[in-house]
Protein backbone atom coordinates (compact mmCIF):
# COMPACT_ATOMS: atom_id res chain seq x y z
CA UNK A 1 0.00 0.00 0.00
CA UNK A 2 1.35 3.88 -0.99
CA UNK A 3 1.51 6.04 2.05
CA UNK A 4 1.28 8.50 -0.91
CA UNK A 5 0.01 8.61 -3.87
CA UNK A 6 0.13 11.66 -6.22
CA UNK A 7 -2.92 12.12 -7.61
CA UNK A 8 -3.95 11.54 -11.53
CA UNK A 9 -4.10 14.69 -13.79
CA UNK A 10 -7.48 15.46 -14.65
CA UNK A 11 -8.32 13.45 -17.75
CA UNK A 12 -5.25 10.96 -17.55
CA UNK A 13 -5.52 7.42 -17.46
CA UNK A 14 -5.19 5.52 -14.59
CA UNK A 15 -2.11 3.01 -14.53
CA UNK A 16 -3.05 -0.40 -13.19
CA UNK A 17 -0.59 -2.97 -12.29
CA UNK A 18 1.18 -4.23 -15.02
CA UNK A 19 1.45 -1.05 -16.80
CA UNK A 20 2.47 1.06 -13.38
CA UNK A 21 5.42 -1.41 -13.57
CA UNK A 22 6.77 -1.47 -16.85
CA UNK A 23 6.96 2.46 -17.86
CA UNK A 24 9.53 2.88 -15.37
CA UNK A 25 11.95 -0.32 -16.26
CA UNK A 26 11.11 1.22 -20.20
CA UNK A 27 12.35 4.39 -18.94
CA UNK A 28 15.51 3.32 -17.45
CA UNK A 29 16.20 1.23 -20.74
CA UNK A 30 15.70 3.92 -22.74
CA UNK A 31 18.15 6.17 -20.71
CA UNK A 32 20.62 3.28 -21.02
CA UNK A 33 20.29 3.12 -24.23
CA UNK A 34 21.15 6.66 -24.62
CA UNK A 35 24.19 6.88 -22.08
CA UNK A 36 25.77 3.87 -24.41
CA UNK A 37 25.40 5.56 -27.36
CA UNK A 38 27.34 8.61 -26.77
CA UNK A 39 31.27 7.87 -27.37
CA UNK A 40 33.54 6.78 -23.79
CA UNK A 41 35.81 9.39 -22.93
CA UNK A 42 39.06 7.25 -23.39
CA UNK A 43 37.50 5.81 -26.37
CA UNK A 44 37.90 8.95 -28.98
CA UNK A 45 40.19 8.66 -32.11
CA UNK A 46 43.52 10.55 -31.54
CA UNK A 47 43.72 13.41 -33.47
CA UNK A 48 45.74 12.79 -36.51
CA UNK A 49 44.81 9.62 -37.43
CA UNK A 50 45.71 8.32 -40.54
CA UNK A 51 42.70 6.89 -42.34
CA UNK A 52 45.09 5.11 -45.54
CA UNK A 53 43.18 3.95 -48.37
CA UNK A 54 42.75 0.83 -49.92
CA UNK A 55 43.98 1.15 -53.90
CA UNK A 56 42.49 -0.31 -56.93
CA UNK A 57 39.40 -1.65 -55.09
CA UNK A 58 42.16 -4.48 -54.12
CA UNK A 59 43.49 -5.82 -57.10
CA UNK A 60 47.02 -6.39 -57.09
CA UNK A 61 49.08 -3.65 -59.59
CA UNK A 62 51.87 -6.09 -60.55
CA UNK A 63 49.11 -8.60 -62.12
CA UNK A 64 48.39 -6.15 -64.78
CA UNK A 65 51.49 -6.79 -66.00
CA UNK A 66 51.22 -10.68 -65.89
CA UNK A 67 49.36 -12.84 -68.68
CA UNK A 68 45.81 -13.31 -67.29
CA UNK A 69 45.36 -9.53 -66.53
CA UNK A 70 44.37 -7.88 -63.03
CA UNK A 71 44.03 -10.56 -59.78
CA UNK A 72 42.16 -9.69 -56.68
CA UNK A 73 44.85 -9.22 -53.82
CA UNK A 74 44.69 -10.33 -50.03
CA UNK A 75 44.67 -8.69 -46.76
CA UNK A 76 47.65 -11.09 -45.92
CA UNK A 77 49.80 -9.51 -48.67
CA UNK A 78 49.43 -5.91 -48.54
CA UNK A 79 51.93 -2.73 -48.26
CA UNK A 80 51.83 0.55 -47.56
CA UNK A 81 52.73 2.95 -50.04
CA UNK A 82 51.86 6.77 -51.15
CA UNK A 83 49.83 6.96 -48.54
CA UNK A 84 47.42 3.87 -50.01
CA UNK A 85 47.12 0.45 -49.01
CA UNK A 86 48.11 -2.00 -51.69
CA UNK A 87 47.05 -5.76 -51.88
CA UNK A 88 48.72 -8.28 -53.88
CA UNK A 89 47.60 -11.82 -55.17
CA UNK A 90 51.36 -13.60 -54.08
CA UNK A 91 54.29 -12.21 -51.81
CA UNK A 92 56.03 -12.56 -54.63
CA UNK A 93 53.97 -10.00 -56.17
CA UNK A 94 54.62 -7.56 -53.20
CA UNK A 95 57.92 -8.00 -52.65
CA UNK A 96 58.34 -7.22 -56.28
CA UNK A 97 55.91 -4.10 -55.72
CA UNK A 98 57.97 -3.08 -52.64
CA UNK A 99 61.08 -3.40 -54.50
CA UNK A 100 60.07 -0.94 -57.79
CA UNK A 101 56.53 0.29 -56.79
CA UNK A 102 57.27 3.47 -59.71
CA UNK A 103 57.12 1.04 -62.11
CA UNK A 104 53.91 -1.17 -60.86
CA UNK A 105 51.49 2.00 -59.77
CA UNK A 106 49.16 3.40 -62.21
CA UNK A 107 50.44 6.46 -63.56
CA UNK A 108 49.15 9.30 -63.24
CA UNK A 109 47.60 8.70 -59.59
CA UNK A 110 45.54 6.47 -60.17
CA UNK A 111 43.20 8.87 -61.97
CA UNK A 112 41.61 8.69 -65.40
CA UNK A 113 44.12 9.32 -67.94
CA UNK A 114 41.40 10.96 -70.70
CA UNK A 115 40.36 13.12 -67.25
CA UNK A 116 43.84 14.70 -66.56
CA UNK A 117 43.77 15.49 -70.69
CA UNK A 118 40.34 17.36 -69.32
CA UNK A 119 42.42 19.49 -66.70
CA UNK A 120 39.98 17.52 -64.14
CA UNK A 121 40.91 14.48 -61.40
CA UNK A 122 38.30 12.19 -62.40
CA UNK A 123 37.83 8.68 -60.79
CA UNK A 124 38.97 5.53 -62.78
CA UNK A 125 37.90 2.03 -62.86
CA UNK A 126 40.56 -0.11 -62.38
CA UNK A 127 38.96 -3.02 -64.57
CA UNK A 128 39.31 -0.12 -67.42
CA UNK A 129 43.03 0.10 -68.04
CA UNK A 130 45.92 -0.07 -70.91
CA UNK A 131 49.65 -0.55 -70.57
CA UNK A 132 51.25 2.18 -72.61
CA UNK A 133 54.87 1.74 -73.07
CA UNK A 134 55.35 -0.16 -70.09
CA UNK A 135 53.05 1.83 -67.67
CA UNK A 136 49.93 1.17 -66.65
CA UNK A 137 47.15 3.79 -66.98
CA UNK A 138 43.63 3.41 -65.89
CA UNK A 139 40.04 5.23 -67.63
CA UNK A 140 36.62 5.49 -66.44
CA UNK A 141 35.28 3.95 -69.21
CA UNK A 142 36.14 2.08 -72.71
CA UNK A 143 35.73 4.60 -74.82
CA UNK A 144 38.34 6.75 -73.05
CA UNK A 145 40.51 3.72 -73.33
CA UNK A 146 40.29 3.33 -76.37
CA UNK A 147 40.76 7.08 -77.33
CA UNK A 148 44.66 6.08 -75.84
CA UNK A 149 44.97 2.89 -77.28
CA UNK A 150 44.42 4.53 -81.07
CA UNK A 151 46.81 7.33 -80.55
CA UNK A 152 49.46 6.54 -77.61
CA UNK A 153 51.06 10.12 -77.60
CA UNK A 154 47.52 11.24 -75.46
CA UNK A 155 49.34 9.56 -72.73
CA UNK A 156 52.43 11.22 -72.96
CA UNK A 157 49.99 14.62 -72.96
CA UNK A 158 48.44 13.56 -69.94
CA UNK A 159 51.99 12.54 -68.23
CA UNK A 160 52.90 16.24 -69.46
CA UNK A 161 49.35 17.71 -67.62
CA UNK A 162 49.43 15.62 -64.69
CA UNK A 163 52.04 17.95 -62.31
CA UNK A 164 49.78 20.56 -62.62
CA UNK A 165 46.99 18.61 -61.53
CA UNK A 166 48.63 16.81 -58.87
CA UNK A 167 48.46 18.99 -55.97
CA UNK A 168 44.65 18.21 -56.05
CA UNK A 169 45.05 14.68 -54.64
CA UNK A 170 42.83 14.48 -51.02
CA UNK A 171 46.22 12.06 -50.27
CA UNK A 172 49.34 13.71 -50.96
CA UNK A 173 52.08 11.37 -52.44
CA UNK A 174 55.02 9.34 -49.92
CA UNK A 175 57.47 7.82 -51.67
CA UNK A 176 58.98 5.01 -48.97
CA UNK A 177 57.17 1.35 -49.19
CA UNK A 178 56.30 0.20 -45.67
Amino acid sequence: MWLTRPDPAPGAPRRRGLARTIAPIAALAAALAAALALPAPGRAEPVGTRIELLTLNGFDPVSYFLEGGPLAGAARFELTWGGRVWRFASGANRAAFRDEPAVYAPRLGGFDAAGILEGRLVESDPLVFAVIGERLYLFRDAERRGRFLTDPDLARQAEAAWPALRSLQDVPPRDAPR
